[in-house]
């Protein structure tokens, strides 16, 4: 039975992950800094467990649970955005910026870095991440989301980065998009035309991400398999 671990299951793309590794066969840790009904619902299908990837703390409380069996699988979709109107040019503030970049961008390497000698254990080491088109820079036409744009752009750099340090160690790494989504993060999307649930979100990334090969590592793609620019 291969192993897997989400970040963020207790709510949107995270949780709807977890559901469907669940049902492939995945044995699969369910992670979110807050274990809510969600994430307990996963029951007894799932090892669910509280981890705030923004705490070297907690990361390493997680790494020791987690033991030093294999894994085959890392999603590391946890994330959050501050009010766009609190993340506008004259809005945004060091409290702002430091708390997005700590959970989007920090937590997902320092995750990694922590379980890279688990991944190593496995026959075939996957690593998913995900980003969202605005941390493109060259696909910009609208700025703003100060925070999160910058953490998403800082988000791809090191993707892109350790997908180079770890192709020749068999590790592919998917950077994914997921388009509009209805989810908590950004409401103000929900009524967007392709604007879709979490659960039709993930399993379209799903298939995109089984899709690629390890030439492919370190790219960056939109939900509905197209590529996108850095």
């Amino acid at each position: 039975m291969p192993t897997a671990v989400v970040t963020g299951a207790n709510s949107g793309i995270g949780h709807a992950f977890a559901q469907i590794l669940l049902y492939e066969g995945y044995e699969v840790y369910a992670t979110d800094i807050s274990p809510g009904p969600k994430l307990l619902s996963l029951g007894d299908h799932a090892h669910t467990v509280q981890l705030d990837v923004g705490s070297p703390q907690s990361i390493d409380s997680f790494t020791q649970h987690f033991g030093d069996q294999e894994l085959d699988l890392l999603l590391n979709i946890a994330g959050i955005m501050a009010a766009k109107e609190k993340d506008t040019l004259t809005t945004t503030n060091l409290e702002i910026l430091s708390k997005t970049f700590t959970t989007n961008t920090y937590g997902p390497l320092l995750l990694t870095q922590a379980l890279l000698p688990n991944l190593l254990r496995s026959a075939r080491p996957r690593i998913g991440i995900m980003s969202s088109r605005v941390g493109s820079i060259g696909d910009n036409s609208t700025g703003g989301s100060y925070a999160y744009r910058a953490s998403k752009a800082a988000l791809n750099s090191i993707s892109k980065s350790m997908a180079m340090d770890l192709r020749d160690q068999s590790v592919l790494v998917v950077i994914m998009h997921p388009g509009y989504v209805k989810t908590g993060i950004d409401p103000s999307t929900h009524d967007l035309a392709d604007a879709v649930e979490p659960e039709e979100a993930a399993q379209k990334l799903w298939k995109v991400f089984n899709s690629k090969k390890l030439e492919e590592t370190g790219r960056f793609w939109h939900r509905e398999g197209m590529e996108l620019p850095w």
